[in-house]
């Protein structure tokens, strides 16, 4: 299958734009809809996203991540390919974490050009025609050369930042849950949030804090919007406080 994971966001063409390059390039390769709503030309925080949420898909999977403020630029197009999946989009960072936690990786950079790539949407002129094309089957070889990704080493192992605010007004961290004790408090914004297992474990209008279900630490309110209530946004601070 091919995954999109994009800032494009939730209205506007783009998006059916890159699924019809898909669908005429490999066509019957289903096409799922991860994530079009990734942190606006921040390619950061979507870089802690991908590496949670891409960990979901299996081996052979195609993901087109186009996340790409440098579009037109010197950023290099590449594929990564990570414990069997093949990330397609931009060497801007956000393929960072999903290489640095693999079991196996390696990667390239994408030589193949086509007739006509416009300054502007390399997702749908460059990244979603290779990226049909890895799904058909074909090897990297015919498109792309052997080289490793830009690595961004200053970049930590967990984000202690919001990194997503979902439909409900949760709160996405780039921290796993597994790096944070479980009886920990989180700051953030002036507030200090005690864990809970489940949303029906407060009181309605009450933050806190757990595990989401793709192992992130988040912030939520039961009953709520986290967001709005304690004035969160896309890379307010998180402190852990043990």
């Amino acid at each position: 299958m091919i995954a999109l994971f994009t800032d494009f966001g939730l209205s506007g063409p783009y998006t059916g734009q890159m699924k019809a390059v898909l669908h005429q390039t490999a066509p019957g390769v289903p096409v799922i809809d991860l994530f079009a709503d990734a942190p606006a030309a921040n390619p950061r925080p979507s870089a802690y996203l991908l590496a949670a949420y891409g960990a979901w898909f299996p081996a052979g999977t195609v993901l087109l991540c186009v996340v790409d403020p440098g579009v037109g630029g010197s950023r290099a197009p590449i594929i990564a390919e990570a414990d069997g999946r093949r990330y397609v989009g931009p060497d801007n960072g956000l393929f960072e974490l999903v290489l640095r936690r693999a079991a196996v990786a390696r990667g390239w950079e994408i030589e193949w050009r086509p007739a006509h790539l416009s300054a502007s949407f390399h997702g749908r002129d460059l990244f979603a025609p290779v990226a049909a094309r890895l799904a058909r089957g074909e090897d990297p070889s015919l498109v792309a050369r052997p080289q490793e990704a830009g690595r961004r080493p200053d970049w930590p192992d967990d984000l202690a930042e919001i990194v997503y605010l979902d439909h409900y007004g949760n709160a996405m961290t780039g921290l796993r849950g597994t790096m944070v004790p479980e009886n920990a408090r989180l700051a953030a914004a002036g507030h200090v949030l005690s864990p809970a297992a489940t949303f029906s474990a407060k009181a309605p209008g009450e933050a806190f804090w757990y595990v989401n279900s793709n192992g992130l630490v988040e912030i939520a309110v039961n009953s709520g919007r986290a967001a709005e209530q304690l004035h969160l946004s896309i890379g307010t601070p998180v402190a852990v406080l043990v």
